[in-house]
């Protein structure tokens, strides 16, 4: 019998918010599997369930996750992460793969989940989701999503002005992801829209490294990855 392969969703970065049966799930397991960056330094999952594990008392391993867009990379890449999970599945181990918020949301598991399938249709697969950073910046800044009839959308920021503007236009309230590179943008955007009032932005939201920023006083500063907008109008 091969073991079970669980996606962890760990939460947005404070450790309290990983849920009771994640933590269950991730002592159970017998290997904790992790994204690892490529220079080294932790990644943001592996940061959060540190305040409960460590490679001394649960055998853990880091998969890397190359940021490339070369498919011949990215394709070696994926089948060694699907391979090295595997060898620990068919030995009758569980693996538990942790990822920052939910499993499901714009998450490394949602591809690793596809290729696992698609190598090994007999794995067993179960999925613990998590606190997103979506819900999680909802409450640190207390701006409701949507009540009654509104609409709410989770749009990734990209550079595409009239896009951003119809988002903005067909939603009540819309949380961009990955605003950081494109935040002069987003700015002037929601100055001519009017809605710099309603937009509010995080950094790293409820980790020890979260800032909430003062938006009129981000234009030419250089935001961290994790970085996210809500705009409620």
């Amino acid at each position: 019998m091969s073991g079970t392969l669980y996606g962890i969703g760990v939460g947005p970065g404070d450790p309290e918010l990983l849920t009771v049966k994640a933590f269950r799930r991730l002592k159970e397991a017998h290997v904790i599997a992790y994204p690892k960056k490529q220079r080294g330094s932790k990644s943001y999952a592996q940061q959060i369930i540190e305040a409960y594990f460590s490679p001394a008392e649960k055998e853990m391993i880091g998969l890397v996750f190359p940021m490339t867009k070369n498919m011949d990379v990215l394709t070696e890449k994926w089948n060694e992460t699907a391979e090295a999970i595997w060898k620990q599945l068919s030995a009758g181990k569980d693996v538990a793969f942790v990822t920052e918020g939910d499993p499901l949301l714009y998450s490394t598991f949602i591809h690793l989940m596809k290729i696992m399938k698609e190598r090994y249709p007999n794995v067993t697969i179960e999925i613990v989701p998590g606190v997103s950073s979506v819900n999680a910046a909802a409450a640190r800044l207390q701006i409701p999503l949507a009540d009654g009839d509104e609409q709410v959308a989770i749009i990734p920021a990209r550079d595409d002005y009239e896009a951003m503007k119809k988002a903005l236009e067909d939603h009540d309230c819309v949380v961009f992801l990955k605003v950081a590179k494109v935040m002069g943008m987003m700015i002037r955007l929601l100055r001519e829209q009017n809605l710099l009032q309603n937009a509010a932005v995080v950094t790293k939201v409820t980790s020890k490294e979260e800032i909430i920023w003062n938006i009129e006083q981000l234009e030419g500063v250089e935001l961290e990855y994790l970085t996210l907008l809500v705009v409620r109008k």
